[in-house]
């Protein structure tokens, strides 16, 4: 346990912290799946709907330093590239 009052102050806000990192992680997980399952449904056009919605949330999580951004990139990338592999 914290034995100065700076020490238990930062462990408060560590789970404050992590509780609201959580949250954004299952928005990220959520968009992700929102994109993969319209892709499944096999409609090209509302799966690129989807996708340009839902992007914004995985840049923003990025940004926020959630997720690296070159993690990021690569989810979007492999997304669109099931996007495009739709006939």
């Amino acid at each position: 346990m914290a034995n100065s009052a700076q020490a238990r102050k930062r462990a408060r806000q560590a789970v404050k912290q992590r509780s609201h990192n959580a949250s954004l992680r299952s928005a990220l997980r959520t968009a992700i799946k929102k994109i993969i399952k319209a892709v499944e449904a096999g409609d090209k056009a509302a799966a690129q709907t989807v996708y340009n919605d839902n992007i914004s949330v995985i840049d923003r999580i990025a940004d926020k330093q959630i997720i690296h951004k070159n993690k990021a990139a690569r989810h979007k990338s492999r997304l669109s590239a099931s996007i495009k592999a739709l006939a």
